[in-house]
């Protein structure tokens, strides 16, 4: 493994600026049948064949960790890869003690850093992912995460037996779940176990995508105490950490041709909009939220839109990515935004802070 770290800058409070980018090998993308119903269907990699989303299992929860073990078998597909060429796995879910990882994932025999960052972990698990393999302690390490609408309405909000109604500002959390390869630019070609890693974004296209930086986010807490509010309550996260990644890397909005947040929905994304103005920062003429690409609103019952760990991962998988190899885009910010409360903090009546990490994706001349 080469060390590059003394190549990596640290910049401004919070940001990183890799010497050299950490390339995204391939991705695989699991979603239920809804998700496939919207604006995204017909590029996910594989689709739940049951209307129930079980993935073959007898409990939500179980079929949470499929998701994640599926989506780890198809991006070690998709690139050639085999678990024995992965170092490292950071990986997170919505529910207690982070089981659908644990459980999905503990037959690869991969060592495992178990994360949670709430609906931003996919953005948590490719900064530290990505960190390490930049820092020369890794060749090759997975970033994933998942959700799934039924195990976190069960952890989160009333059993589905109970027909509770949703406000309209409320979101529908994303069945889901995708992985990402990530590997060095010195080890992009060496061969192991046997078979050659390959990038198949390059094979398609012809291009090659990258992080070449990320800013760490921080909790924001702006007093919101209605854990549907889950939009208003991360905006602050996410505006926190578009202003400082601008700040850190001295760049305008206009230098990146998209800004993504994860999951802000409709109201959220008016909220982002008015804190970042108080900055004077305009995104609007490039600004998408995940949680607005994975639905149709107006067509599916989903209220302001999609949320989840798995929301932004599955869009980053099936839609970023693929245009950036094309080429439609150049540079994006990737800012998953996640809501920190869990049963017991909500029953207390205390307030549901947010926080976001952002991570800046890159298209790659070869």
């Amino acid at each position: 493994m080469e060390n590059s770290a003394t190549k990596n800058r640290a910049l401004g409070t919070s940001s990183i600026a890799y010497g050299s980018p950490v390339l995204i090998m391939g991705s695989g993308s699991v979603v239920g049948q809804m998700e496939n119903e919207g604006p995204l269907g017909g590029s996910f990699d594989k689709v739940s064949d049951d209307k129930n989303d079980m993935f073959g299992e007898d409990s939500w929860e179980k079929a949470e960790s499929a998701l994640q073990k599926e989506a780890v078998a198809v991006t070690l597909s998709k690139t050639c890869a085999e678990a024995g060429d992965i170092r490292f796995l950071f990986a997170g879910d919505l529910l207690g003690q982070n089981i659908a990882s644990s459980f999905g994932l503990m037959d690869y025999n991969i060592p495992l850093f178990g994360l949670y960052g709430a609906c931003s972990t996919c953005g948590e698990s490719l900064s530290l992912g990505s960190m390490s393999v930049a820092a020369g302690y890794a060749d090759r390490v997975m970033s994933l995460t998942s959700s799934h609408f039924a195990s976190a309405q069960k952890e989160f909000r009333y059993p589905l037996e109970y027909g509770g109604q949703r406000p309209l500002y409320a979101s529908w959390t994303v069945t889901g779940s995708a992985a990402f390869l990530l590997q060095s630019t010195s080890a992009a070609k060496k061969s192991v176990s046997g078979s050659t890693i390959k990038n198949n974004y390059e094979a398609d296209y012809q291009k090659k995508v990258g992080i070449t930086g990320v800013t760490v986010g921080r909790i924001e807490d702006y007093g919101i105490k209605d854990s549907f509010n889950m939009g208003c309550a991360m905006a602050p996260a996410a505006a926190w950490t578009i202003a400082t990644n601008l700040k850190d890397f001295d760049r305008k909005p206009h230098e990146y041709d998209a800004i993504i947040t994860g999951d802000l929905g409709s109201v959220g994304q008016q909220a982002l909009f008015n804190l970042l103005a108080q900055e004077k920062i305009d995104i609007r003429d490039r600004h998408y939220d995940c949680g607005l690409i994975i639905y149709d609103t107006e067509k599916q019952d989903v209220h302001a839109g999609g949320s989840g760990c798995g929301c932004s991962a599955v869009v980053l998988s099936a839609h970023i990515l693929p245009r950036l190899a094309k080429g439609e885009w150049r540079r994006v910010l990737f800012v998953p935004t996640g809501a920190l409360l869990n049963k017991t903090s909500f029953n207390e009546g205390q307030n549901v802070p947010g926080i976001a990490h952002g991570v800046v994706i890159e298209a790659l001349d070869q």
